[in-house]
């Protein structure tokens, strides 16, 4: 190869790697040989490539701006110089004309050996419950499937008096290793060894109980402490319930997703609590004590003479626990509806009309309906 490792690039000397890789990139779809059909088209993406090796790493190319191509007269394709996991453009340029990925980078990444403890997965799980469940909170009983470490092998995987040992495939790399020859040069491809799986390890015998894996599935009951205020979409977390970590790794978490179910007396808006209740029209005109139903139990509230319909009288503090202070609670607030017979007895109108009368102000419909209206305010 002859001529300057820049010129073929079209780089200047002190071009960032960025530059000189972004170059080889357009050189390379240039004079590809599946493209350019031209004479000397390939011997030249030879030199491209051998300008690229070159230049791509700060030590080759720290050598060849001090001594010339004498200095990295043993840096080529799959030479020790060269990082067969560090491809970079020359496996894009694979991808762009063959339409795939190219064995080199990639294979490294998704085949690097586990090393060492490794922590198990989370896992979900969805939880309905009641209204005042979810108001007041509570220890709650719930089953999970999960994997647990084997109690036989003790998450090693091997039989009892049996043990590990190196991977003679791989060499306990977890990977393997296979150079190609092309007419462009030696390419390596890293993939996961088949043998271990990448795990640098085999086991001599399975542990019978888990069949070598090291965990079990069990089923697995837990009491959970459900806080108080909890609301549709409630996420909680109940740290190392879930799945079994590897090689001694800690537990991954369980989360449990919360759902309230719905209540025929209450409907809940943030920490506030609302309900309905209906009263008679006398009882609206005279005004009474009764009980109403709370989330706390039934509660004397009064009503005042006079109170017009849907009026909405507010209990303090008989709301919803705030979530993370359950001293801090929001209201509860009831509309007051007045019911409004149809029939009446003749000694009922009687007594009305009389009532009527002496207040006065009822002539514009006369009668029972006109009295209520002028009680209420609907004019």
């Amino acid at each position: 190869m002859s001529g300057d490792y820049y010129q073929i690039l079209g780089v200047s000397r002190d071009a960032t790697k960025q530059e000189i890789k972004r170059a080889y990139r357009q050189q390379a779809r240039k004079y590809h040989p599946d493209v350019n059909k031209e004479p000397g088209a390939e011997d030249k993406f030879k030199e491209i490539n051998k300008a690229y090796e070159v230049l791509s790493e700060p030590e080759t190319k720290a050598r060849y701006d001090r001594f010339g191509e004498a200095g990295v007269s043993g840096a080529g394709a799959g030479a020790s110089g060269f990082d067969p996991n560090d491809m970079g453009g020359f496996a894009d340029i694979f991808e762009t004309f063959f339409g795939g990925g190219f064995g080199g980078g990639g294979g490294a990444t998704t085949g690097a050996r586990r090393r060492g403890p490794a922590r198990g997965d989370d896992l979900r799980l969805d939880l309905r419950l009641k209204f005042r469940e979810a108001v007041f909170g509570g220890e709650k009983e719930i089953k999970i499937p999960h994997l647990e470490t084997c109690e036989v092998c003790d998450g090693t995987g091997a039989k009892k008096g049996s043990g590990v040992k190196t991977c003679p495939t791989c060499n306990g790399a977890g990977q393997v290793r296979r150079a190609t020859r092309t007419p462009f040069g030696s390419f390596a491809q890293v993939t996961v060894c088949p043998t271990c799986n990448g795990e640098g390890q085999i086991i001599e015998e399975k542990c019978e109980s888990c069949g070598g894996q090291g965990r079990k599935q069990q089923n697995k009951k837990l009491k959970i402490t459900i806080p108080a205020g909890v609301d549709n979409g409630t996420r909680l977390r109940v740290t190392g319930e879930g799945d079994a970590g590897t090689r001694g790794g800690p537990a991954g978490d369980l989360y449990v997703y919360l759902s309230v179910e719905t209540d025929s007396q209450f409907k809940r808006d943030g920490n506030n609590i609302y309900s309905e209740i209906t009263i008679s029209y006398l009882q609206a005109i005279l005004g009474c004590r009764l009980k109403v139903a709370t989330i706390d139990g039934d509660e004397e509230i009064t009503i005042p003479a006079g109170l017009q319909p849907d009026t909405v009288t507010t209990l303090r503090d008989k709301g919803v626990p705030k979530l993370g202070n359950a001293v801090s609670r929001g209201d509860h607030l009831i509309t007051v509806h007045v019911e409004i017979p149809t029939k009446i007895s003749s000694e009922e109108r009687d007594l009305l009309e009389k009532l009527a009368q002496i207040k006065g102000d009822h002539t514009s419909k006369g009668g029972f309906e006109g009295f209520l209206e002028s009680i209420f305010h609907k004019k």
